[in-house]
């Protein structure tokens, strides 16, 4: 019995204590309230358990509190998911000093509320339990507090996608001696990043993209041992890579693209052991690229593209097996591709394009069977022929532009998987042969600036999934049935663009092309520089996306049709050089979108109509009956 009313009376000493350590202190209770009183819009209703007449420990969402009744964790995320659901929430105001108060408080979030504004109250700064930090995806302004340096036992901290501006305190980085994630992405901060970063020696994710960082990446960056993520891409960083960036072992992701380094890429970079996904691609960077590269034993993305790059490229290469895809477009490697690229048995894409590289393509990339993409296109490699071993390739898209191919279309496309092929510049010549209806894969055709001289066959009509077609500057005849009239294989194969431009198709265009299948969601359609004549479709006011109408140096006859004017999207109608006669439609003049017009070289007459748009005096030229604004006024007379 006295066992039992020991117990008893345990309980009730725990009850009343649970009940006294639920209810909220008075201070923590009055700063939430400040808080909410700040906020001037919540339509999501994140704030509508938050009542003065109620405990904020046991009755508010997004507030918990520990035994003493004080605030530990606030979190109020603009996205909030439940067991089934994920949903977007949002809120407005700004961020009340009075959050400094909630001095056990350990965990902070109120990211992505979209339109939380003003400044971050220094008072934060205040709140030397805080561990976790979050308020990005807001509309923050100002600079980031010096007092966050009193925030010495902050474990992440991310205030990125804010409007957030000035330099970062130096000194901040003394204390985050706990700091393993930082997130300041998104915003307009300036200055050099300071050489006291170093000092997060405990730092595994730091994110400082897309702000306007300028100065160079500090050597102390090679403290960081416990660095995985690094991404200073989108700033304005000179100088170039430190030498120390090679003590950074553990190295997972390195971003530095989109900024203004110089000089050449460290031998040290043989020290990223772990490096997965790499991108120093749209900087300044030169000289050659070091055969240590061949040491980065688990890289799978490497993109250096968009530099000066110079040299051969080194035969190491070979040795990343774990590659999947190598960017080194837009460079000035010289030299031949070196046969061990055959060795990236786990290679999908390859991207040589736009360098120096001669010597043909090496018969051991034929081994890359898992190659998806390969862009070789705007080197001196005198191909004379695309290699017939493409053909047991499983390639996906193939871009040879400017490569040296010379004679006839490769007969082994007609059985190839290729969905996007580029030939264009280079010297093809003959007809178009009758087996591309064998293409059926094809959705991007590029064929342009060659020498082929026929018409487009009927089993042109067969490439169902075709949406991308640019066959300018050839010597095509005939109509343009073939492709106007083309099959689609729903939702797929309607065409995006079309380019015919200087051939010498000829004929009309089929005054239905507005109500053809394949044209039905055309952006931009290109005929100008060929030999068409007969009236301006009326139909071609039902293609509702299109924005670019290009019809120039052709032989139309007839008037500009007004209907053209239902075509909203239109920001671009060239009909210069024609026969065409009669007023300019008023409905056309004054399409919203329109920047681009040119009628020059017809024969309008009438007065040009009134516009808002700014169109040049060129546009209208050399149409003898025309006058008003920019052409001289009309005679009354």
């Amino acid at each position: 019995m006295e066992f039992s009313l020991h117990f008893f009376f345990l309980f009730l000493l725990s009850s009343l204590f649970l009940q006294f350590s639920d209810s909220c202190h008075p201070t923590d209770k009055q700063a939430l309230l400040h808080f909410k009183a700040k906020i001037t819009f919540d339509p999501s209703q994140l704030l509508l358990s938050w009542k003065s007449t109620t405990d904020c420990c046991s009755s508010w969402d997004g507030v918990a509190c520990d035994a003493s009744g004080r605030v530990t964790n606030l979190t109020r995320p603009g996205i909030v998911s439940g067991t089934d659901f994920i949903a977007d929430t949002f809120m407005s105001g700004s961020l009340s000093p009075f959050l400094g108060n909630l001095s056990s408080l350990q965990f902070l979030d109120l990211s992505n509320l979209k339109d939380i504004n003003g400044r971050i109250p220094l008072e934060l700064g205040k709140l030397s339990r805080l561990t976790h930090l979050f308020l990005d995806s807001n509309k923050l302004v100002g600079s980031i507090p010096r007092t966050f340096g009193c925030l010495f036992r902050l474990e992440k901290l991310y205030l990125g996608n804010n409007l957030l501006s000035g330099i970062i305190p130096p000194s901040i980085f003394n204390h985050f001696k706990c700091l393993a994630e930082l997130g300041l992405s998104g915003n307009r901060l300036s200055g050099s990043i300071p050489s006291s970063i170093g000092k997060l020696i405990e730092v595994k994710n730091l994110d400082l993209h897309a702000n306007k960082f300028s100065g160079s990446i500090p050597m102390s960056i090679g403290n960081l041992k416990s660095l995985k993520y690094l991404d200073l891409s989108e700033n304005e960083i000179t100088g170039s890579i430190p030498n120390t960036i090679g003590e950074l072992s553990e190295l997972v992701l390195l971003y530095l693209n989109q900024n203004k380094i110089t000089g050449s890429i460290p031998t040290s970079i043989a020290g990223l052991g772990s490096l997965i996904f790499c991108r120093l691609s749209e900087n300044r960077l030169s000289g050659r690229l070091p055969a240590s590269i061949g040491k980065l034993q688990k890289i799978q993305r490497l993109i250096l593209e968009n530099n000066k790059l110079t040299g051969k490229l080194p035969s190491s290469i070979g040795r990343l097996t774990t590659l999947t895809d190598l960017f080194f477009s837009n460079n000035l490697f010289t030299g031949k591709i070196p046969k061990t690229f055959g060795n990236l048995e786990n290679l999908q894409t390859l991207d040589l394009s736009r360098n120096f590289l001669s010597g043909g393509i090496p018969h051991q990339l034929s081994k890359l069977q898992r190659l998806q993409s390969l862009d070789l296109s705007f080197n001196p490699l005198e191909l004379r022929s695309a290699p017939n071993w493409f053909a047991k390739m499983k390639l996906f898209r193939l871009f040879l532009a400017k490569t040296g191919i010379e004679g006839k279309l490769p007969k082994w496309l007609s059985s190839s998987s290729i969905s996007v092929l580029d030939l264009s510049s280079n010297r093809l010549t003959g007809s178009l042969p009758h087996w591309i209806g064998n293409m059926t894969n094809i959705s991007f055709l590029n064929l342009s600036n060659n020498g082929f001289h026929s018409s487009i066959p009927a089993e042109f009509k067969n490439l169902l999934l075709l949406m991308d077609l640019d066959l300018h500057s050839n010597h095509f005849t005939g109509c343009l049935d073939n492709i106007i009239l083309k099959g689609v294989q729903d939702p797929l194969g309607h065409f995006n663009s079309i380019d015919v431009s200087g051939n010498h198709f000829s004929g009309c265009i089929d005054q239905n092309i507005g109500d053809r299948a394949a044209m039905s969601s055309i952006k931009s359609l290109v005929l100008s520089n060929n030999e068409l004549e007969g009236h301006i479709p009326k139909s071609l006011s039902k293609l509702v996306e299109l924005q670019v109408l290009e019809l120039a140096d052709n032989q139309f006859s007839g008037e500009i049709p007004a209907e053209l004017g239902e075509a909203a999207e239109l920001t671009t109608i060239l009909l210069s050089k024609n026969r065409l006669c009669g007023t300019i439609p008023k409905e056309v003049l004054n399409l919203k979108k329109l920047w681009k017009f040119d009628v020059s070289e017809n024969r309008l007459c009438g007065k040009i109509p009134p516009h808002k748009a700014h169109f040049p005096v060129s546009s209208f030229k050399h149409n003898r009956g025309l006058c008003g604004t920019p052409l001289p006024p009309c005679n009354h007379s």
